[in-house]
């Protein structure tokens, strides 16, 4: 069996969940993990699942010509096991403004933490009504890391931040 990770993006519509599910079992496959939202009128997706090596190219053709999506395949090796570092919940809350992923990344990574999720959208502010963005952020600190020093970093990027740092009940993943 071949670990492939696929990337899927295409006009959405009830089901596609199921047709994506569907094609995978027809070809002999197992579905491992997955990420999928609806944005913007569109399905997108990425999914890691194990396919007998004959089969992934049948997967791919029957995934884009069934529902129009642009189907993307990535080989892999088999999942890595997860880190016995601990898993943290990261949720931000600011005014919207240009460059605030850029921002936010950049204090994670000089900090060596390892993004393991990112969901973010907009909010309208309940007294103002100006755009606020929200982050949520699964992540894994590294050995020397602290939650109270990434949270101070953190704040430093913007007086309005509201930052919630908390360790997940997932612990080590």
């Amino acid at each position: 069996m071949a670990s492939v990770i696929l990337t899927l993006v295409g006009p959405d519509r009830p089901g596609m969940v199921n047709f994506v599910a569907a094609q995978v079992a027809a070809q002999g496959g197992s579905w491992l993990q997955s990420r999928m939202s609806h944005l913007a009128g569109h399905f997108a997706g990425i999914v890691l699942v194990s396919v007998p090596e004959a089969a992934i190219e049948a997967l791919t053709a029957s995934l884009s010509g069934g529902a129009g999506l642009a189907v993307t395949v990535h080989r892999s090796e088999a999942p890595a096991l997860a880190s016995d570092a601990p898993l943290l919940t990261l949720e931000l809350v600011c005014q919207d403004r240009p460059g605030i992923v850029r921002d936010i990344s950049d204090v994670l990574s000089a900090q060596a933490v390892n993004i393991e999720e990112l969901t973010t959208d907009l909010l309208s502010g309940s007294f103002s009504g100006e755009s606020l963005f929200r982050a949520t952020i699964r992540l894994r600190l590294p050995e020397t890391g602290t939650a109270d020093g990434l949270r101070e970093a953190l704040e430093r990027l913007s007086h309005d931040l509201m930052v919630d740092l908390r360790l997940n009940e997932e612990g080590a993943g």
